[in-house]
């Protein structure tokens, strides 16, 4: 296991300089091989060798400086107010400085709260030479976080809200836990510097006074690249979550070689809507704007989603694919609504070919759709989940490009993405395989299916003190088995399959793909969300088999029925729908059982339905 800051001896400057130069050396090499490749899919090879986070930051100040990192909208201020690269690095230098006052180094400190510029700057302060950052969800009840705090034997937590500054504080009041300091964003003043309840404000204030005075135990922290950087929680109970380990150059590496295969221009807006806690949200959005001179625009929540679209009109969208189902839903009622869906469908159709000598014929007809994510959107990106390839298509059609990509945390998490050119686009597809990613299939069944292996520089470091279930995933050959079923086709694209666990096994033996019935069951427009499961163990003969638990899109049903339709009409109907897919599978896949659901189902905060959660299953 790699060093950290806790164990790791300090260098002389002579041996650090070595040190830091090779690892240039190591990620220039990386680099120039990508560049030299004869794959046609990496197509963006303009990329520039950083070795670790703190190091990416003094970069990026330097190239980017009066350019914006974020743009929020602060209490009492009306509109955005931009934070420049050159501000959040004195910012961050003013905040480690007085964090390694308080006797922090080394040491693990949580983040919890909203997506804000008080967030980021403190994970680029931790991982900049105080210690190692922790994530933490901003969802989770008390009783969980407080295990957390166990778990991920953290010192010191920052929170971003009142709210979790008062759970945080309990916590650290239980004495149950080696918890020395709550740290607010959101308090002006110190509440207790004996009981260690700290203003955020303050504390930065007192490091900025320090470093202006020539402290700089801070800014000339050592960092090597294999040094542990972040540990992230994986979703589950207390019981069974696990912690991830990813070091500087995981992340590093995952942000940069990612930019073979999409482009990410200086000056791009990426829209800020999923959770930061989330490695998703956090390299693909804050790692590559902090790498390429990109801006991150913090939305202010999703009913304000909209209404932020038009007013910071940004260039990237990264979201769930149950974001896209709502907005591509939406489209095609309005749409259909004003009589234009079949006018829409064969311009549409009629433009693939003119596009393919140049013409561009439906942008002044789809200038409507696209003015719904603010006017400027260029790339669309989709992850967590599947998404139907069929509406990433119809946003590639209407003038975006929109692409898939699969990762996973404990791959830091993209490993595979589709490029951004339409040519090379599979989004039938999770994406191709990133540079200097090796995939293998293990356990194949007669049609190639099996679980999807993966090897290479952003695969983690293992999970944080527990080797027996770092054992079962990552093998001594740097193999980790990601528990995903699937295939990897001759050109080097992941096809997903299903979850191994999630793996449905009918009486007669066969093995069926939740996900692949969820997929189909997806496609009719009345059906919102839907969750496949089995129950072979019934007593009742007549109650085994595979059901389908879905919550019905109340507008396309109320637009077929009128609004006082019979709870008989509906379900009738939806057993009408359900029998159109089955009329298209094999007798063992078929589903047996349908449960309509009113409510909205039990989601993680990634907006995936928990499976094993038993009232997801009822009605």
């Amino acid at each position: 296991m790699s060093t950290n800051l806790t164990t790791r001896p300090l260098m002389d400057a002579d041996e650090y300089r070595k040190v830091k130069q090779q690892e240039y050396d190591e990620i220039n090499q990386i680099l120039e091989e990508i560049r030299q490749s004869d794959e046609p899919r990496f197509i963006y090879r303009h990329m520039h060798a950083v070795t670790d986070l703190k190091d990416m930051l003094r970069y990026s100040a330097e190239h980017y400086g009066d350019l914006a990192l974020f743009r929020q909208k602060f209490p009492g201020e009306d509109g955005f107010r931009d934070i420049t690269f050159r501000q959040v690095q004195e910012d961050v230098n003013a905040l480690g400085t007085a964090m390694l006052d308080l006797g922090l180094k080394g040491k693990h400190i949580g983040v919890i709260g909203k997506n804000c510029y008080e967030w980021t700057e403190s994970y680029l302060a931790v991982t900049g030479g105080v210690g190692i950052i922790v994530p933490l969800d901003k969802e989770l009840l008390e009783d969980e976080l407080k295990q957390l705090v166990l778990k991920g034997e953290l010192s010191a937590v920052i929170t971003v809200e009142n709210k979790h500054y008062e759970i945080f504080k309990r916590i650290r009041e239980s004495g149950e836990t080696g918890l020395e300091y709550v740290i607010n964003a959101a308090m002006e003043e110190d509440e207790s510097v004996s009981k260690g309840f700290l203003s955020w404000g303050k504390l930065r204030e007192a490091g900025r006074a320090r470093v202006a005075a020539g402290e700089r135990s801070f800014v000339d922290a050592q960092i090597l690249n294999r040094d542990l950087a972040v540990i992230l929680f994986t979703s589950g109970t207390t019981g069974t979550a696990k912690g991830v380990m990813l070091s500087n150059r995981n992340l590093v590496l995952d942000t940069i070689i990612s930019q073979a295969l999409l482009e990410v221009r200086t000056g791009d807006i990426f829209f800020s809507i999923l959770p930061l806690h989330h490695t998703y949200e956090c390299t693909a959005t804050f790692l590559e704007c902090l790498y390429t001179g990109a801006t991150m625009a913090f939305c202010q929540g999703l009913r304000y989603m909209v209404r932020d679209l038009k007013e910071l009109k940004p260039t990237m969208f990264l979201a769930v694919p149950v974001i896209y189902e709502n907005f591509f839903n939406k489209i095609v009622r309005n749409v259909r609504a004003q009589g234009k869906e079949k006018q829409l469908m064969t311009l549409l159709r009629v433009n693939k070919v003119t596009k393919r000598f140049g013409f561009d014929i439906s942008r002044k007809a789809t200038e409507q759709i696209r003015d719904v994510f603010g006017g400027n959107i260029r790339t669309l990106i989709t992850g967590g989940a599947p998404l139907d390839g069929a509406i990433m298509d119809f946003f590639c059609d209407i003038g975006f490009r929109a692409v898939q990509g699969y990762g996973l945390t404990e791959c830091s998490p993209i490993i595979a993405l589709n490029p951004d050119v339409r040519k090379y686009m599979k989004n039938a597809s999770a994406g191709h395989l990133l540079p200097h990613t090796e995939c293998k299939i293990v356990d194949q069944d007669e049609n190639g299916v099996g679980e999807i292996c993966f090897r290479g520089p952003t695969v983690m470091m293992g999970y944080y003190k527990d080797p027996e279930k770092t054992a079962e995933v990552l093998d001594a050959d740097g193999w980790f088995y990601t528990g995903d079923l699937g295939y990897l086709d001759e050109d080097n694209y992941v096809f997903i399959t299903g979850r191994k666990k999630n793996v449905i096994i009918t009486g007669n033996g066969k093995n069926v793909f939740p996900e692949e019935l969820e997929f189909y069951v997806m496609k009719s427009p009345y059906i919102e969300e839907c969750m496949v499961w089995g129950d072979e163990t019934n007593e009742d003969p007549l109650k085994r088999g595979i059901y389908a638990t879905v919550r019905v899109n109340k507008e396309e049903i109320a637009e077929k029925f009128g609004e006082n339709y019979t709870q008989k009409q509906l379900e009738e109907f939806i057993d009408r729908e359900i029998d159109k897919v089955n009329e298209e599978l094999p007798l063992f896949k078929k589903i047996n059982h349908v449960v309509l659901r009113d409510r909205e189902f039990d989601k993680t905060t990634a907006m995936k339905i928990r499976r094993f959660v038993e009232d997801n299953k009822r009605a």
